[in-house]
């Protein structure tokens, strides 16, 4: 492998000339610096990230680890995050757990050990004491989609209760009154925040039911499983209205109601979360709970910048509001 001595005796100059080239160009004299680029070029030279770590106590990187980047609001977070940690010229890399606990450890442990500057998490709730202790050990965290219970971590996600408590309220003034919530996980906290709120409204409301089914992912292909299942029930066993774990879900689920005679939303009205792009491009366009993905995305790195410049900051917690977005499908 070549080093930077080799590169150094190619053109004829001291390492530390070299060093400053790569680290400190100001430095370098524009004429210098022409040939070491040159001599970088035909060397074939790649710069150590672990020299550069030892130098300079910084990799220049920044960890994402998402629940799951196949779901365009994920996507949209990503990409607010690595806007803002160009413009600070760090390079992201992102990985997704895939719903997997396991994944997810063995993810931001690696972002870890690699010593990377930050990291920003989109956690399972049974992973934010091992981030808390992770933080503690020096390695900046910013926690998304997620609240801290005891606010020792910096914390941006949405009002779920709230999100819950507008789609079901949407859905009664509708007169719906048999209400089924197709989710995600009992575990997860924002599961557990938005069937509360719910539950609030229909329990406010005289005549009014809740039945709650899990998945453990919430893609189509499980949302048209369980629009395949309202389907095999006999009309008057049907729910009227369903609250769907995310838009992608009820994109699937939608599209099974439909194939099968269901009528969306004469039969089963229908309200999605998050507010994707797709949301609107559907055979029913879907209302839906909106998430401001790229607001949470920049908030999230923005506190990171400032944690990773001042290890010692307090942490912040940053709450949105849920906007209800009414279309077709309700």
């Amino acid at each position: 492998m070549v080093t930077i001595h080799d590169v150094a005796r190619h053109v004829g100059v001291s390492a530390a000339t070299v060093s400053n080239y790569l680290n400190r160009p100001e430095k370098v004299a524009p004429a210098t610096t022409a040939r070491i680029r040159a001599a970088v070029e035909q060397l074939g030279f790649v710069p150590s990230l672990s020299a550069r770590q030892l130098r300079w106590q910084r990799s220049g990187i920044v960890g994402v680890s998402v629940i799951n980047a196949s779901n365009p609001f994920f996507s949209d977070v990503v990409n607010a995050v690595e806007r803002v940690v160009a413009g600070a010229g760090l390079t992201l890399v992102t990985g997704s757990t895939h719903e997997s606990p396991e994944q997810q450890e063995r993810l931001v442990a690696l972002f870890e050990q690699l010593r990377f500057d930050g990291m920003v998490v989109a956690p399972h709730d049974a992973q934010v004491a091992a981030l808390t202790a992770r933080k503690e050990r020096g390695s900046p965290v910013v926690v998304v989609d997620q609240q801290d219970a005891a606010g020792r971590l910096s914390t941006v996600s949405l009002r779920h209760r709230e999100g819950g408590r507008l789609a079901a309220q949407h859905l009664v003034d509708g007169g719906r009154r048999r209400l089924l919530a197709a989710t995600g996980r009992a575990r997860v906290q924002q599961v557990r925040r938005r069937l509360e709120g719910m539950r609030e409204v229909v329990d406010g409301t005289p005549g009014a039911t809740l039945e709650v089914v899990h998945s453990d992912d919430l893609g189509m292909d499980e949302g048209a499983e369980v629009g395949r299942r309202i389907v095999s029930a006999a009309p008057g066993e049907r729910p009227d209205a369903v609250l769907a774990g995310n838009d992608m879900h009820a994109l699937g689920l939608v599209r099974a109601l439909l194939d099968g005679g269901v009528r969306v939303p004469d039969d089963v009205a229908l309200v999605g979360y998050d507010d994707i792009p797709f949301a609107t491009t559907g055979a029913v366009p879907l209302t839906t709970v909106r998430q401001p993905a790229a607001a949470i995305g920049t908030a999230a790195a923005e506190i990171l910048l400032r944690e990773i410049d001042d290890p010692a900051s307090a942490p912040e917690e940053v709450l949105f509001d849920p906007e209800l977005v009414v279309r077709a499908s309700s």
